[in-house]
């Protein structure tokens, strides 16, 4: 008799339906055919020790085990537990009339406990579009899908576990998701309080600064802090994850499965609900940075696990410019394409990016006479810096040392939470404005909607045509400004946008000039 598991394997963010096939017949061995990698393979040991250590005996017979289908591979030791059900059930051990009802994932213990997988959420969504009943997966998993109530999501500990719901002699109510007790916990643990990011108020001075980081955390723009060693550069950028706004629903589905693939939990139940905030060290590689594996075993990189937060980047000219250059695509497309042999990977990349940088090697260039530097060290450091990435990124700032008598005073500025109300209102209106687009800010607007959202006036386009003359901007500058002056007009409360809108987001654009140098 052959019997059918249904489960799943993960192709970026999206999940694909495998079967697994076990046939008994007369002959001998254990046969697993379906282009299973080296994890599979070890899970038939894993699952006769499991299933001998439950009380049940592996037939003496030809057992062929097929992942279907068979010219896809597969990876990871999620088929442990379809094989040892598969078992159980083509040797009429147990008759488990539940068994073709639900999307089935789990890897064995040797004691036949359960270990958590990665991949739940869109193994659930899976299971939800194939109209299924619902998903059996170990209970750490279950916990990232909680939020799916319009589903069953069973988070077992144990095959028992799993029998008593397939089998279908008793009610398994007990064993969804949120009625278990490791859900009860996960919701007692303390959030992260507001209060544990740096305030903006403990920040002093760079009120400029300030403000750029605030129009950028408005429409999700890019930001390049650019100062002296000790100006505050890096403060500014952490203090940025206290005014970014809640996640939406569809941003924060996004994201989750991003880190539900990469097999990163957060340790609470359902979907993340905080954004993100990856500063990785100059030193990743270029597949740490976009993500990157062997074969179809290809996992997101920090751009991607970035999504819907910050990517913070700083002593940006020290990292290898391989590196930098590698960014282009992600800042531009808001996605990331890795291709293999055999495969393409297709991974979400919408972040801010958020880079500090010293304007020259010493460090001190524009600081009177402290730099040291050479005018051909300045250039050529700030030549990593090159035209398509500054063109992509949006607002570039410039922090100057804090006056002294403003550090000894301490005197104390306004706090994130003021900010983060305002950013919070700005954000609001880009909702209402690209709700059913599949965009949330004025930063991902393409060429269509930025002539639908952002029509402009006669002064407006005076004023930009001799920004555009003075600054040789790109045309990728030119669209830029204008996504910037949305922001600063939804920051204002303002329905259309002025001249002054254009003019200060201009002003954050002074690395485009022609002489670099001159700052």
């Amino acid at each position: 008799m052959i019997v059918y598991i249904h489960s799943a394997k993960c192709m970026g963010i999206r999940a694909v339906p495998v079967t697994v096939e076990v046939n008994i017949t007369l002959g001998i061995g254990i046969h697993l055919v379906g282009l299973a990698d080296a994890a599979v393979k070890e899970s038939l040991l894993r699952t006769v020790t499991a299933l001998q250590a439950k009380g049940f005996h592996v037939p003496g017979k030809k057992i062929v085990i097929n992942l279907a289908p068979a010219d896809m591979h597969k990876q990871g030791s999620g088929y442990d537990l379809p094989i040892a059900l598969g078992v159980i059930a083509a040797s009429d051990q147990r008759s488990m009339p539940g068994l073709g009802k639900y999307l089935i994932m789990g890897e064995l213990g040797l004691d036949g406990s359960l270990r958590p997988v990665s991949g739940a959420l869109p193994m659930v969504e899976l299971a939800m579009e194939q109209g299924f009943r619902g998903c059996i997966l170990p209970e750490e998993s279950a916990l990232e899908a909680a939020d799916f109530t319009q589903t069953q999501v069973f988070g077992v500990r144990t095959l028992e576990d799993v029998l008593v719901i397939l089998e279908e002699r008793e009610d398994p109510s007990h064993l969804l998701i949120w009625n278990t007790e490791s859900y009860r916990r996960a919701l007692e643990k303390p959030t992260l309080p507001f209060g544990s990011f740096m305030d903006f108020a403990d920040i002093i001075g760079q009120q400029g600064a300030k403000r750029g980081v605030e129009i950028a955390s408005a429409g999700g723009h890019n930001v390049l802090l650019l100062g002296a060693p000790g100006s505050g550069k890096s403060s500014i950028a952490k203090a940025m994850a206290g005014i970014l706004p809640p996640m939406t629903l569809e941003e924060s589905v996004l994201t989750s499965k991003v880190y539900s693939v990469a097999g990163r939990t957060t340790g609470r139940p359902g979907l993340l609900r905080t954004r993100p905030f990856r500063a990785p060290h100059i030193s990743a590689s270029k597949a740490a940075m976009l993500g990157g594996g062997s074969g179809e075993n290809i996992l997101p990189g920090e751009v991607s696990l970035a999504t819907g937060g910050v990517l913070f980047l700083d002593e940006f000219c020290e990292a290898p410019k391989s590196t930098l250059e590698a960014l282009r695509a992600p800042l531009e497309d808001r996605k990331v394409c890795i291709s293999r042999l055999k495969a393409k990977i297709e991974y979400p990349a919408s972040f801010m990016l958020v880079a500090a940088s010293n304007p020259c090697p010493c460090g001190y260039y524009g600081e009177g006479e402290r730099c040291t530097c050479t005018p051909g060290q300045r250039l050529a450091y700030l030549s990593k810096l090159s035209g398509p990435i500054m063109d992509r990124i949006d607002i570039q700032l410039l922090c100057r040392p804090v006056q002294t008598t403003a550090l000894i005073r301490g005197e104390k500025a306004e706090p994130s939470a003021a900010i983060a109300a305002r950013v919070l209102r700005a954000r609001e209106v880009q909702r209402q404005r690209f709700a059913g687009s599949g965009i949330f800010t004025n930063a991902e607007m393409d060429s269509k909607q930025l002539e639908r959202f952002c029509p402009l006036s006669d002064a407006c386009k005076e004023l930009l045509e001799q920004i555009i003359d003075k600054l040789g901007l790109s045309a990728r500058a030119y669209t830029r400004i204008i996504k910037i002056a949305r922001t600063i007009a939804d920051l204002a409360g303002a329905p259309d946008l002025e001249p002054a809108h254009l003019a200060e987001a201009a002003s954050y654009r002074f690395l485009d000039r022609r002489n670099v140098l001159d700052l």
